[in-house]
């Protein structure tokens, strides 16, 4: 454990400063200096560092008993591994103390310069002062109004060891007493809640879309039969129906399992056993892995096709969007290119919420790039049920941080320390903190574009949890 050791002469706060930091009144302070004449020490931590925190008496020569407390304090101070050296800010910057802290520096050991009493624009003046000192490292700080020690404890912070324990051993702790309510699920704890062999099941694919886009048309077209009727009466479809056929997905044969179900009206238009097959489409979703959302590509997309594309988000699945009906688009545009990426384009503005979603052209009646959809739900469904190693989703969560750190929270620093994942379809991981409720949807956003750049997770949503060390149930949820 790191010894971090206050130093200065009598008066200029270091007892205040090390009740502060250790967020206990230890030691005695009063306005008479010299109070404190022996070493007092108490382990702390700084987020999830610990340091061994030493406040000495005073460096004063001024009579016998004062230079004894100063020959031990810098005994303490030879020993230490972080100095911290503290002036009276309401005082200009004097000789006494520059050959003081020249004299400290010496020592050869990181060294902090804090100018403490800064509690106005007067004061702020007059600490410029101690530049002159030329110290690496220079705080303004307020101990009676706590403004300005989180900049110092971050750079103490920084000169510390890591905890001891292993990030690894760190992740296994935290999962062994995570709290699955935290996704209002009612499942067991374990290190993967799931017990699913993802591996060898069938993909579940959910085929969903408004009326009459052609849903059941690229069903027939995937199985290669005519499995699901079809017709230009909208609503032909009821119940959901369902087929398996096998694909080979690189070295192995895999069974998918297609859903056909039944296209969505607007609410109003909802009448009578349409309902009830709302309902069971909707279940259908609950217990898919992949949901295919079809869109019109001659009708173009509508308010009702963002609500579609919401279930799939609701429900968490691996979603591929297809542009339906390509042939007849193309026959009303000669740069295909450039029409499906003005499609693309209008798609991924309405469709923010699935930005990961893969969009895919084809044709369900002439069968082109059917067998492309086959190839890319077999990919997206890797990326659902992927297990991330360990230490390179940490790597990736320290290099998006370190490039973009996370924002202050009323200038407190907000820390994610490590990042563990307890669970597939899809990815859920936990970010552990110091401060969960301070981390921005934004920034959370940020992190999992990142986390799909770097593992390449394109057509799944990557749920991330951020989650207080060591907290309980209640606190988190607070």
């Amino acid at each position: 454990m790191k010894k971090v050791i206050l130093l200065g002469r009598p008066n200029v706060g270091k007892s205040s400063l090390f009740n502060r930091l250790a967020r206990a009144r230890i030691a005695i302070t009063s306005e008479v200096a010299g109070t404190t004449r022996d070493v007092n020490k108490t382990e702390i931590n700084i987020d999830d560092r610990e340091c061994l925190l030493i406040d000495s008496g005073g460096l004063d020569e001024s009579s016998k008993l004062f230079a004894a407390v100063q020959k031990r304090s810098l005994a303490e101070a030879n020993e230490a591994d972080i100095i911290v050296f503290m002036v009276d800010g309401k005082l200009y910057a004097d000789e006494i103390d520059k050959k003081l802290f020249y004299a400290i520096n010496r020592l050869g050991k990181p060294t902090a310069l804090v100018v403490n009493k800064v509690d106005g624009k007067r004061d702020e003046q007059r600490a410029k002062d101690f530049i002159s000192f030329g110290a690496k490292k220079l705080f303004e700080i307020s101990v009676s109004h706590n403004s300005g020690t989180d900049e110092l404890c971050e750079w103490i912070y920084s000169q510390l060891e890591p905890a001891k324990t292993s990030i690894d051993e760190s992740i296994e702790d935290f999962l062994a007493d995570f709290d699955d309510s935290l996704l209002e699920s009612d499942e067991s704890n374990s290190r993967f809640k799931s017990n699913i062999d993802y591996e060898n099941k069938a993909i579940k694919v959910g085929i969903i879309g408004r009326v009459n886009v052609g849903k059941s048309s690229l069903l027939n077209a995937l199985v290669g039969q005519n499995r699901s009727v079809v017709s230009d009466i909208a609503g032909t479809t009821i119940d959901p129906v369902n087929e398996k056929i096998s694909v080979n997905d690189g070295n192995k044969e895999r069974e998918i399992e297609f859903i056909d179900t039944a296209g969505i009206r607007r609410r109003g238009k909802i009448e009578g056993i349409e309902k009830y097959a709302l309902n069971r489409t909707q279940k259908m979703l609950e217990n898919a892995d992949i949901a295919v959302l079809v869109l019109d590509s001659v009708e173009g997309i509508n308010e009702l096709d963002e609500r579609i594309a919401g279930l799939a988000s609701e429900f968490k699945l691996g979603v591929i969007i297809v542009l339906n009906k390509w042939d007849l688009k193309a026959q009303e545009y000669q740069d295909f290119d450039k029409e499906f990426d003005r499609m693309s384009r209008e798609i991924r503005d309405r469709f923010k919420f699935l930005s990961y979603a893969p969009i895919i052209s084809l044709s369900a009646t002439s069968k082109k790039r059917v067998e492309k959809l086959k190839e890319l739900i077999c990919a997206v469904y890797k990326n659902y049920t992927i297990k991330l190693p360990t230490s390179r989703l940490n790597e990736v969560i320290a290099t998006a941080t370190k490039a973009h750190p996370i924002p202050r929270e009323h200038g407190r620093a907000v820390r994610i320390y490590y990042a563990a994942q307890f669970d597939t379809a899809a990815p859920k991981i936990a970010l552990v903190m110091n401060k969960p409720k301070c981390l921005h949807f934004s920034y959370l956003r940020y992190l999992q574009n990142q986390l799909r750049a770097s593992f390449e997770l394109g057509g799944t949503p990557v749920i991330l949890v951020p989650r207080g060390r060591g907290k309980s149930k209640e606190e988190n949820n607070e």
